[in-house]
């Protein structure tokens, strides 16, 4: 037998996915920025928010990682429900598995952190960090595309925001990824990272508002 669920209490089931999307980016970036500001020898200007996942209080970022990963796929069902393109929300759920990823293949301790680590880069990558950085590139590219692909459904001005959003996500990503590591290039990768959580939450308040009471 089949069952109907009323337009109530799928409004009501859209409207708790998308809330996940609205808690994924502050969750991510205030314990992120709490560990970064309070673990001894990390420096925001120096070290990506995926080095925390290393040392006794590791399990605390990788923790970060799966439950903002979980959030963040809640948050693409939500949009899939109220948006009439597909790729968008994959795009979005793509990068959610990513940063479960992430959680389970943890990057290389560098530059000093945790305490005791050498200076400047890895002298070698280990495998777990290969795929941590695989995993997070391909995850970012689907970040960026899905800016553009759930803007393409929204307003033109939520559509810009969201072309925006994901080319200044882009520009930070890219600037990490060149290998350079100024402290320009590191706290440009922590904004950008900020403006992709807001977009996000932006985004799901605006389809929780456009759900039906």
């Amino acid at each position: 037998m089949t069952t109907t669920l009323s337009p109530t209490a799928t409004a009501s089931t859209s409207r708790k996915l998308l809330t996940c999307g609205i808690l994924a980016g502050p969750l991510f970036v205030g314990a992120g920025l709490i560990q970064g500001l309070t673990r001894a020898g990390f420096d925001l200007t120096r070290h990506p928010a995926s080095v925390l996942a290393n040392g006794d209080l590791g399990w605390i970022q990788i923790t970060n990682f799966l439950v903002s990963g979980l959030l963040t796929i809640a948050a693409a069902a939500g949009m899939r429900r109220v948006l009439p393109g597909r790729w968008g929300p994959r795009l979005l759920a793509a990068y959610g598995v990513s940063l479960i990823c992430a959680g389970a293949f943890r990057a290389d301790p560098q530059d000093g952190f945790p305490l005791g680590t050498p200076a400047g880069p890895p002298a070698s990558v280990s495998w777990h960090g290969t795929l941590h950085f695989a995993c997070g590139g391909l995850g970012f590219a689907a970040l960026v595309a899905a800016c553009f692909a759930i803007g393409s459904h929204l307003t033109p001005t939520r559509a810009w925001y969201s072309r925006i959003s994901g080319l200044l996500f882009l520009a930070g990503f890219a600037g990490v990824a060149s290998g350079a590591a100024s402290p320009a290039v590191i706290l440009g990768f922590w904004v950008a990272v900020v403006i992709a959580w807001t977009w996000l939450a932006a985004t799901s308040a605006h389809l929780m508002r456009r759900t039906v009471a």
